[in-house]
Parts: C-alpha cells; sequence; structure tokens
C-alpha cells in the first residue's frame, strides 16, 4: 500500500530531554514527515527550560497539555485529574519544581499552545487531544475504555481518528467495523517509562494511506491507517543522575531506574496496575 506519509505523535515529554532527543532521532530514521507532541512538557524530571528549544529547533507541532496550562498560568496545581492523596503528594512535588524551575520567558508559549488539534490525513478526520476531546485531565485507560464509550467520544467530535496521552501507557484500539469503525490511540508518555519494567519509552507512528476513497473504505474495516508503537532507548542513568542533582523525589528515580512505576498508581485501574511492580 502506498503512503501519503508517516506521522509520529508522542506525549508527556515531564521535562526528559533525553528521551525527547532520542525518540526526534528515531522518528526521523523512520521515515516520518510530521512530528506531534500532545503536551504535558514539565513536571517529574529536571530542568524544564532546556525542552522548548529542542522543540523548536525540530520543528515539533506541540498542543497544550494540563500541565502546560497551569504553569502558563501560574496557577495553584498542575490539574492532573488524580484524587488519592498520595498521586497528589507526589504532584505536588513536580509541580512546585517545575514552577519555580521554568522561565518567566517561556510562559506565553505555553500560554498560547492550542488545546487540541485537527487534521486532515489521507481523507481521515482526525482529532488530536491531550486526556479526552472532553476534558483535558481525563484518563482514557485500555482496560476502562469501553468501544462503546469510544465511538461516542469519536462522534460527538467529528472524528475518524483520535490521538490521546496523559495516561503514560500506550495501547490502540480498532473499533468494529460493523459498528462504524475507529481508530483510537493512546500514545503513551516519552517522559517516563509505562510501568512495564522496561527503561525505554513509548511512542505511535502512524502510516497514512494516500488515497482518501480507499482510506475510508478500509477504516470501517479497521485497517486503513497502521499504528506501530516503538519503544526508544535513551541514556536514562544519566536522567537519574540530573534527577538527583536537583533533588527530585528518589522515588521519580527509581521509577526511571527500573521501568515501575513508584508513584500515580492509585489511579491506575486494577489491569493497569498488575503489569507493575507495586
Amino acid at each position: 500500500m502506498s503512503h501519503l506519509s508517516r506521522v509520529a505523535v508522542f506525549g508527556g515529554v515531564y521535562n526528559n530531554t533525553g528521551a525527547l532527543s532520542a525518540v526526534l532521532d528515531d522518528a526521523q530514521a523512520q521515515g516520518a514527515t510530521e512530528v506531534y507532541c500532545l503536551g504535558d512538557l514539565g513536571g517529574f524530571g529536571p530542568l524544564p527550560d532546556r525542552v522548548f528549544p529542542i522543540l523548536l529547533d525540530r520543528g515539533v507541532t506541540v498542543m497544550q497539555g494540563n500541565y502546560d496550562h497551569s504553569i502558563g498560568h501560574q496557577l495553584a496545581d498542575c490539574a492532573c485529574g488524580y484524587s488519592d492523596p498520595r498521586d497528589n503528594h507526589y504532584a505536588r512535588l513536580s509541580y512546585a519544581y517545575t514552577q519555580a524551575k521554568t522561565s518567566q520567558r517561556w510562559l506565553p508559549y505555553l500560554r498560547a499552545l492550542p488545546p487540541f488539534l485537527r487534521r486532515e490525513w489521507g481523507g481521515y478526520r482526525v482529532h488530536m487531544a491531550h486526556g479526552s476531546p472532553r476534558q483535558v485531565n481525563e484518563f482514557l485507560w485500555e482496560s476502562t475504555s469501553s468501544d462503546a464509550f469510544l465511538r461516542r467520544l469519536l462522534r460527538a467530535h467529528d472524528a475518524d481518528v483520535l490521538l490521546v496521552t496523559h495516561t503514560g501507557i500506550p495501547w490502540v484500539r480498532r473499533l468494529p467495523a460493523e459498528q462504524g469503525g475507529g481508530l483510537v490511540v493512546n500514545v503513551g508518555a516519552i517522559g517516563r517509562p509505562a510501568n512495564d519494567g522496561r527503561t525505554g519509552i513509548w511512542y505511535a507512528l502512524l502510516d497514512i494511506p494516500s488515497k482518501p476513497a480507499q482510506a475510508a473504505a478500509l477504516l470501517s474495516a479497521g485497517s486503513a491507517i497502521a499504528v506501530t508503537l516503538r519503544c526508544v532507548d535513551y541514556d536514562h542513568e544519566r536522567l537519574c543522575a540530573e534527577m538527583r542533582a536537583e533533588s527530585l523525589p528518589e522515588e521519580f528515580v527509581e521509577t526511571v531506574a527500573t521501568g515501575y512505576w513508584t508513584t500515580c498508581l492509585e489511579i491506575l485501574p486494577a489491569k493497569e496496575r498488575l503489569r507493575g511492580k507495586f
């Protein structure tokens, strides 16, 4: 099948410039012609000001996540959507650090980022959101997002394809052709591992068919856009050293070093939590 383009999409940079550079290099090597970031540039990792020049220099199209909105407007918290006290404790530590370390010069940039992105790729209506199209900090987990719910999201937002992040764990869902079809991809987050015991991080590559008529027909069959979730290694040991130098919580460092989450666990549904160690 010929393709119009190969597109790379990722989310959740979380101040991790090593992972960001590694993903952009990998996407270029894989032939991606466009690269999109679905928000949350800061949080969790060290030295946030290093992220912005890389995104600008590499021509990445960036949208606004909840973290970017909060930092840009200097709000009191990250609006991450956690409800458990332990999750919120670590979220406050992460947010306070990122807020203190983000230079004033970047606040207008963060405020100006769009809250969502709309594209048409090969005849497809594509909607990119941070958490979900209806709420920036909504968590779309693979185990708790039913086909019926995802179908309603697509219809409500006039989309054939929905791309999201926020949860930090990637997944792909092709909705049944007999029920109208559609594609939903959580592209994961590149700022920290996906609670899978691997120190590498994940992003999505999408191959878009070149003929709109062919694309529309194949979309209903659930096979038109090829999606590859790629795991990319980077110098995570260097990141650990930088995090310790910045006195970030040792729990954050352990996540980077082991590939297993030690924080933000209480928000996880049972199935996703069972994949981890804690």
